[in-house]
């Protein structure tokens, strides 16, 4: 489980299937009001506030979008509330209907990667190119880079090989082909890997 700050009162959560399996808990079973999911939650919130100092209390604007191979990306939007005072070592002990959760969920289609850093892609497609893909998209959008690769095009086995690499290097995105095509700038409309490995050198 790996969380990172995306704003004051927003975070982004990323659930791995191992994560998933380890509690118990099928892919399916996020889109069902189950016990196990709403632990987990509970777990995810207490790790927030632990690593980030996220306090979870008040309603919340939930995301959760599927993404194949990859687990899932949870997106947490926090409210206002009126808070309660709570001792520290009652942060366990809660009332439940302090979490109000919107939840929405979603599933992906793609394999979406961002990348802040230019040479971070390069360095990435250079290990892609030489054990996995050629292949990929690659679009410029709110001054980031993203490779998109359609699952339907790889062997489960190379496709945890290419997650496992992408997510070494990048952000995974649960933006989708159709945002970045229309709203993002396309740089590479095919073989994007190949492309940015012949013009571009890995960094000695």
């Amino acid at each position: 489980m790996r969380i990172e700050r995306l704003g004051q009162d927003k975070i982004r959560i990323f659930l791995t299937f191992d994560d998933l399996s380890e509690r118990g808990i099928q892919k399916e079973d996020m889109w069902q009001e189950v016990p196990k999911v709403h632990d987990l939650f509970t777990e995810m919130m207490d790790q927030a506030y632990s690593e980030l100092g996220f306090d979870a209390t008040g309603p919340l604007a939930v995301e959760v979008f599927a993404l194949p191979a990859q687990g899932m990306v949870v997106i947490v939007t926090r409210g206002k509330y009126d808070h309660h005072q709570y001792g520290a070592s009652g942060e366990d002990e809660l009332p439940e209907e302090i979490y109000e959760m919107e939840v929405t969920l979603e599933q992906s289609d793609s394999i979406v990667y961002a990348f802040r850093d230019f040479e971070v892609l390069i360095e990435a497609a250079h290990v892609l190119i030489g054990n996995i893909t050629s292949g990929g998209k690659l679009y410029s959008y709110n001054d980031k880079w993203y490779l998109y690769f359609d699952p339907k095009e790889y062997e489960e086995s190379v496709l945890s090989g290419l997650v496992a690499v992408l997510s070494e290097f990048g952000d995974s995105s649960s933006i989708t082909d159709a945002v970045l095509a229309e709203y993002g700038k396309t740089v590479m409309a095919e073989n994007a890997v190949e492309v940015l490995c012949t013009h571009f050198k890995r960094q000695e």
